[in-house]
């Protein structure tokens, strides 16, 4: 991304012989090359803590992560905002109790439905998960699956929930019994342990239906055997001080390391020396060899001191040294219970059917019942829960697979420390593998995309197509390609993603950048190195630059750094000036710098400071009151003239969510699969444009054309009486406002502001500067009975707010320069503090 003010200023004609220097540049500002290699901030690992959390997680050993972290998953995005938490499950709990028990056929009294210990919103969501999945697609499971489902059915209460309970948690992880804390809902832990951990017999599977591995991916299986269990018992699977020694906490681990004399700084350097020190004594032992201290050379030696036991003993005694250590840790742990690795696999398979989600979460769990319970309104739209979103059994087992790979690409290189050459050569085997998969796919989308698929459906089903993976590890691949400078087969693959339109289309701004990059500067270096073939190289790159500016699928926030390459190119091929592009229109304007100055505020000595400023509400009387430092300058804008917000994206979202209601709600396949969702499942992603291109460019033709203000009180008159829970939408600001707002944004601007949240809905949500304002053109004139509102509406402004701890990020970035083509005036405030109080201390 491109830092400070070079995002926004051009960069004067450098010479030819600073190509080089120019292309580093370059790909230090690309959106494309931003950071390839930076690493996701992970939690302090509690290897690293004496406390482990003991309490929360009861966690052993290295757990799946796959839950980990504050990523919203795609089920919560279109469900409404829910309170989850103990209060909520209570108050589930309650309303079902006065519901009666559909099995006795009792009359309805308080109780006789639900009580403690014998369901729970989590076994229910759970339950509904796979009886919704059972019901509608079936087919994509096979004889022995379904046994598994059947004995989980004959599971008691007790044993499901403790099952579910471990599933929402680390799933790879042991727990120890001992430390399970369910006993509200499980009376007899050791009896559910036990029912988990029995084995159960599975049914022969006829050839042709046995379950087989995706072709050509090197994926371990995870089928289903002749039996199963739903839990694993550590003592038949840590048999080893390596797998044992992960299972202690730090503080009993540092004890075990003290005994045996080993040293170490974190729990992982402590495991590797308690086995390294094991395995030591056993090789020592087997040839005969004797350890000697000479600290106690000199004491006397007992009938039972190792210089003067027989030798054999010694080695018996001394090779049984890790046995010695592995009943002991076994012993400080107690019984263990894991998941089993294969009916674990089969129930997130279920998930993901169920979800159309590779990831989900307690909370994505739970939200559906509690949104079910909860008495509100709903958007009007036709619930449409496609059966075949999965084609086959195979095609479900390659998606999983692909979805595998695609998490394993991601861990190299978003994970923690910088990717060796080993990891990189990882990446791009993955992607030499999934490669023939994904020009098959890609054929065979394109086919259907000509012969089957109407209104635009494809989009969102090829999102679970198993090249919807594998495009985006090529993708990744790419990064690595670039890393090592294999422009060549980087250029290549690049053309090859270009020329397929149909899987990650919100990418090709990237990928045009990047193409027409190393078509100036890489490509006539590998094709000969002579004036000419550079020449050529550079009319391709120009080339490059007008089709993704043609390109529909292209992304506005490319526009700028396409348009920017264009004009140097022409201007080095000397293209006559008559023929030379002029984007002179759609130049950005650099944002205006203002200052408002206030009272700050601050804590006196002794108290702890906050990141956040406080300034003084000049508005109020009371002179201890203060406000954040957004308040104080909007409190001082307004002086001037302007209305506005503190809203950041609320207001612009709001606009969006009554521009594009009837959009959003329309009939579209595969994208409602409840009654309870504020927007469809496609919203955060990149097939939301796509699928409704026709419509929605229609409808920015409209705002573009006036009809913003019409639409907005359409649909305010329509359903604010219901208040209806939608995506984005606040009910609570006033119409006239935001109609005035929609007048003075005008059309064109209004309508980029759409377009741009359309294409990009998800990555768009966060970075809108903090103060949306504007003001007519009767507040802004001295003279207000001459002016002209209908010849000239007003102004808009908005306001990203600095104070002397603010830097602008990234995303804020990207919103200036979007306002900022679409004409809208973007203003940077510098808050200064005229002077400072001191508060009195607590």
């Amino acid at each position: 991304m491109m830092s400070g003010l070079a995002f926004f200023a051009g960069r004067p004609p450098r010479a030819e012989e600073d190509d080089e220097q120019e292309a580093e540049q370059e790909e230090q500002q690309s959106v494309f090359m931003e950071r390839p290699f930076k690493r996701l901030k992970t939690a302090p690992s509690p290897e690293a803590s004496s406390e482990d959390n003991e309490e929360e997680d009861d966690h052993l050993g290295h757990g799946n992560r796959r839950r980990q972290g504050a990523r919203i998953t795609d089920v919560e995005n279109v469900l409404p905002p829910t309170q989850i938490d103990d209060e909520a499950v209570d108050k589930y709990e309650f309303i079902k109790s006065q519901q009666p028990d559909p099995l006795d056929g009792a009359v309805e009294t308080p109780g006789s439905g639900w009580v403690r210990g014998k369901s729970s919103i989590y076994v229910d969501a759970f339950n509904l998960a796979l009886d919704t999945v059972l019901e509608q697609e079936s087919e994509l499971f096979d004889e022995r699956e379904k046994e598994v489902f059947r004995q989980w059915r004959g599971l008691d209460y007790e044993s499901q929930y403790l099952y579910v309970r471990l599933f929402l948690r680390k799933t790879w992880a042991w727990h120890r019994s001992s430390r399970l804390r369910y006993h509200a809902d499980v009376s007899d832990l050791d009896g559910a342990i036990a029912m988990l951990q029995r084995p159960r017999e599975l049914p022969d599977l006829e050839a042709d239906v046995a379950t087989q591995e995706p072709p050509d991916l090197d994926v371990e299986p995870f089928s289903l055997g002749e039996s199963f269990t739903f839990a694993d018992a550590s003592e038949e699977y840590v048999t080893t001080m390596d797998q044992a020694a992960s299972l202690l906490y730090l503080d009993e681990l540092k004890a075990l390391a003290k005994e045996a004399k080993v040293q170490g700084r974190n729990k992982a350097e402590l495991v590797k020396g308690l086995c390294r020190m094991s395995q030591q004594q056993a090789g020592l032992t087997a040839v005969g060899l004797l350890r000697h201290n000479s600290r106690d050379s000199g004491t006397s030696e007992g009938p039972d001191s190792p210089q003067t036991r027989p030798r054999g003993k010694l080695r018996r005694e001394d090779s049984n040294r890790e046995q010695h250590f592995l009943a002991k840790v076994l012993a400080m742990t107690g019984r263990c219970i894991r998941l089993s690795s294969a009916t674990l696999k089969l129930f997130e398979r279920v998930h993901l059917v169920f979800y159309r989600s590779t990831q989900w979460t307690e909370k994505s769990l739970t939200t559906v019942i509690l949104a079910k319970m909860a008495r509100r309104n709903f958007p009007e739209y036709i619930v449409c829960r496609t059966m075949t979103i999965f084609a086959s059994r195979m095609h479900l087992l390659e998606f999983e697979a692909a979805i595998r790979l695609e998490a394993e690409v991601d861990g190299i290189l978003e994970g923690n420390g910088t990717p060796t050459e080993a990891d990189m050569q990882r990446v791009v085997d993955i992607s030499e593998r999934v490669y023939p998969r994904w020009r098959a796919f890609v054929a065979e989308e394109h086919d259907k995309e000509r012969r089957v698929y109407e209104m635009g459906e494809g989009a969102y089903l090829r999102r679970f197509n198993p090249a919807h993976s594998y495009t985006r590890i090529l993708h990744k691949s790419l990064l690595v390609q670039g890393r090592r400078k294999e422009h060549g087969k980087e250029h290549r693959l690049l053309t090859e993603l270009l020329a397929q339109k149909l899987f990650h289309p919100a990418r090709r701004g990237a990928w045009y950048q990047r193409k027409a990059l190393i078509e100036e500067h890489y490509m006539a270096k590998l094709d000969g190195g002579n004036a000419e073939r550079e020449k050529e190289w550079k009319r391709a790159a120009a080339a490059t630059c007008e089709a993704g500016l043609q390109d529909p699928d292209c992304h506005l926030i490319y526009h700028h750094d396409l348009q920017k390459r264009l004009v140097k190119l022409e201007r080095k091929l000397r293209i006559p000036r008559r023929l030379q592009h002029d984007f002179g229109h759609v130049r950005l304007a650099e944002p205006t710098e203002m200052t408002v100055e206030g009272v700050q505020l601050k804590h006196g000595p002794g108290t702890v400071p906050s990141r956040r400023t406080m300034w003084l509400d000049e508005q109020e009387s009371d002179s201890k009151s203060w406000c954040s430092v957004e308040e104080m300058c909007l409190s001082q804008l307004r002086r001037s003239g302007w209305k506005g917000y503190h809203a950041e994206g609320g207001v612009v979202r709001t606009l969006f969510a009554y521009l594009m209601h009837d959009i959003l709600f329309g009939y579209m396949p595969n994208v409602f699969q409840t009654a309870y969702q504020t927007c469809p499942l496609d919203l955060h992603t990149d097939a939301f444009f796509p699928s409704r291109a026709s419509a929605i460019n229609h409808r920015l033709a409209e705002i573009a054309n006036g009809g913003g203000e019409r639409l907005l009180r359409q649909v305010w008159r329509r359903h604010h009486d219901r208040r209806p829970l939608v995506a984005g939408l606040n009910w609570d600001f006033d119409v006239d406002d935001l109609a005035e707002l929609v007048r003075c944004f005008g059309g064109g601007p209004l309508a980029a502001v759409c377009k741009l949240l359309a294409q990009e809905y998800r990555q768009r949500g966060g970075g809108v500067p903090d103060l949306v304002l504007w003001r007519t053109s009767s507040s802004s004139s001295s003279s207000s009975s001459s002016s002209s509102p209908a010849a000239d509406p007003g102004e808009v402004m908005f306001v990203e707010v600095k104070s002397a701890n603010d830097r602008l990020s990234d995303t804020q970035r990207l919103w200036i320069h979007a306002l900022t083509a679409a004409g809208v005036k973007v203003a940077l405030c510098n808050a200064v503090a005229t002077e400072v109080r001191l508060l009195p201390g607590p």
